[in-house]
């Protein structure tokens, strides 16, 4: 009863026509920050911390604090609404967590089925933001501390699950799928190592120094991929015929999608809670799920609505879980939700246990302001689906060259380099080729996602043992993600082994 008084109270602050007004601001700009190839929620909420200032400068201090952190968080669930947009209609994720989504997305807007695609994302994000908020309400203080018994080890084999379950990615064959996925690692090892400064396999050019932007690798290998093939393979007729059809979802469609979006919500909330974990991997994970939960596994890639669902509903899900470990440990969970918690400190509120005693008002008026940020979202985006499923019936001639000026505002924006845009020209050309004999490309982009992190924490691992390797077996949850993901590779190659055995013997 006490958690439902704060958050009465919360909703008096969020209700409050200013902060009506900023989060609505928020959702319209993290929408369009989620459209656009490269920006993403964290530079888009970056960018906005100096304008909050003076938008907030005639308000108190706690009431400063409160409008802007209500803004900054409606772009950053906003953004996560928005990437599922590109994604869907032009094969080019709007950010991270969104490349999943064009792995069926972009097939159902090719089957005329663009709008049925897009409503369901945008119930799915709704539902997901709901589920997430009423977690954050009534959870959140036991699962902080479960987040706080994952250490490195934890994290390291929770990444090794990631890996070997990708191979669920891989379509047809599984060999094709590890390929991929070790080559999207050793992508990830370029650049210079955080721990000991030396360069690796940057055969001393200085852009490499950084390392590979994830996003420029993932809107080459995924649009202009596209682009190439439909120059190369003749497709623009084809293309041109392609119609938008119903808007609104079937019951069929609804009925499909109702368990991936319960899933996906559950799924990408308690990945969420883990800091470092983050909506890429979330939305990830709940893909896998869903093409092994189904009995049908053959039609994921060929435009599922579950492909489209369970992920959508899971990276939203996620930013919602992230704010967890954020609001009362006062520890980001991701990119985004640290320069949210840069922003809270620059109005002199120290997120932690604290923050729900000493600024009530804030943390509770955070929490109701994003219940009526999803429902704004869900508002703005449902009599919007008709008018961005048009973009899809756009004649190829103009449709292409928007493609790839978006891709290159959004990869240039983010970089500012040149050897960035020859990067994303040559992924563009990696994917076409890569796709055109059947090498899975989400393996790829998962492994360059998973790989700093893997290093990362397998050496922070190693440090506390001292350089004993049996940390990993001796913690009961990390021992637990290594026999899941050692099972989830062998049971499938026996089975396949078994019914080789039982075929020949048939035939003899």
């Amino acid at each position: 009863m006490e958690t439902l008084t704060y958050l009465a109270s919360g909703f008096g602050v969020a209700l409050q026509w200013h902060n009506l007004l900023y989060a609505l601001v928020g959702v319209i700009i993290g929408t369009a920050v989620g459209v656009l190839p490269g920006i993403g929620p964290m530079s888009g909420v970056a960018l906005l911390i100096p304008v909050t200032s003076s938008l907030t400068s005639g308000l108190g201090p706690e009431e400063a604090a409160a409008s802007a952190i209500i803004l900054l968080a409606g772009v950053y669930y906003g953004a996560m609404y928005g990437g599922s947009t590109t994604s869907i209609l032009l094969n080019t994720p709007g950010e991270s967590s969104s490349v999943v989504t064009t792995l069926d997305g972009y097939q159902m807007a090719k089957q005329g089925r663009a709008g049925s695609a897009l409503s369901i994302a945008a119930i799915g994000s709704f539902v997901a933001g709901i589920v997430s908020l009423i977690g954050l309400v009534f959870l959140a203080k036991p699962l902080s501390d479960v987040a706080l018994k994952f250490g490195p080890a934890e994290y390291f084999s929770l990444m090794v699950l990631g890996l070997c379950a990708v191979s669920g990615l891989g379509g047809k064959s599984m060999t094709k799928a590890l390929i991929m996925t070790v080559f999207g690692l050793l992508l990830a090892t370029i650049g210079m190592d955080n721990v000991s400064g030396v360069t690796r396999f940057t055969y001393e050019i200085p852009d490499l120094y950084q390392g590979l932007e994830f996003l420029t690798i993932a809107v080459g290998l995924f649009a202009l991929g596209e682009v190439f093939k439909t120059i190369w393979e003749g497709e623009s007729d084809a293309k041109s015929d392609i119609k938008v059809g119903r808007v609104l979802p079937t019951k069929q469609d609804l009925k499909q999608s109702a368990a991936p979006i319960a899933r996906g919500s559950l799924l990408g909330f308690f990945i969420g809670v883990l800091p470092g974990a983050g909506a890429t991997i979330a939305s990830f994970f709940s893909y896998i799920l869903e093409e092994k939960w189904s009995k049908h596994p053959e039609k994921f890639g060929t435009g599922a609505i579950e492909g489209v669902a369970g992920p959508e509903s899971a990276n939203n899900a996620a930013s919602g879980g992230a704010m967890i470990p954020l609001l009362t440990l006062g520890i980001p969970g991701s990119g985004t939700t640290a320069i949210l918690m840069g922003a809270l400190l620059m109005y002199n509120v120290q997120p932690g246990p604290l923050l729900f005693n000493d600024h009530p008002e804030i943390a509770w008026g955070l929490i109701a302001s994003m219940f009526i940020g999803n429902v704004m979202l869900l508002v703005l985006n449902m009599p919007l689906v008709k008018v961005f499923a048009k973009i899809i019936e756009t004649p190829v001639r103009y449709l292409l060259p928007s493609i790839i000026g978006i891709s290159v505002f959004g990869v240039y924006a983010v970089q500012v380099s040149q050897f960035d845009l020859y990067l994303l020209i040559a992924c563009g050309l990696a994917g076409y080729f890569l796709s055109k004999n059947d090498f899975p490309l989400a393996p790829l982009v998962l492994g360059l996602v998973l790989g700093p992190m893997i290093e990362n924490n397998m050496r922070r691992a190693l440090t506390t043992s001292n350089g004993d390797y049996m940390i990993f077996l001796e913690k009961p949850i990390s021992l637990a993600f290594l026999i899941i993901a050692v099972l989830w590779i062998t049971i499938p190659l026996i089975l396949k082994m078994r019914g080789k055995k039982v075929i020949v013997s048939e035939e003899a």
